[in-house]
């Protein structure tokens, strides 16, 4: 399971590294989207700050996923990224839910792998 959870946490971490990268610099075409993914884009590009906000939390969280320093706390500060991106396209443009949903699966396997992280802060406190 080591393993496994080490070639994903490189996997999600360049995923996220690169999709950061491409909030800044537009190197990867984005597919048109439909009527309501386009106002609630546009809505979010109207505040000025969103779109930014989300590039650099996907960037951040892939560099410490990649650098394997502080990933349990990356993979919860990307997973409300993530979750946001994947209900936009599954109430507004299914059609383009691939990327999100690939996402949203590696990113979920691997706060199971770091399962024992999240545990600490659940318990009563005796181990903190």
């Amino acid at each position: 399971m080591k393993k496994t959870t080490k070639v994903i946490r490189i996997i999600f971490g360049l995923m996220m590294t690169i999709l950061g990268l491409n909030g800044f610099f537009q190197f990867m075409p984005s597919p048109e989207p439909t009527a309501g993914m386009g106002a609630y884009l546009g809505a979010l590009a109207a505040t000025g700050y969103m779109f930014p906000m989300i590039s650099l939390v996907e960037f951040i969280s892939g560099i410490l996923v990649l650098i394997n320093k502080y990933t349990p706390l990356a993979l919860l500060v990307v997973f409300t990224v993530l979750i946001n991106a994947f209900l936009a396209h599954i109430f507004l443009d299914p059609s383009t839910i691939g990327m999100a949903a690939l996402a949203v699966v590696l990113n979920v396997t691997l706060l199971v792998g770091y399962k024992d992280k999240y545990l600490k802060l659940i318990s009563n406190g005796e181990s903190l």
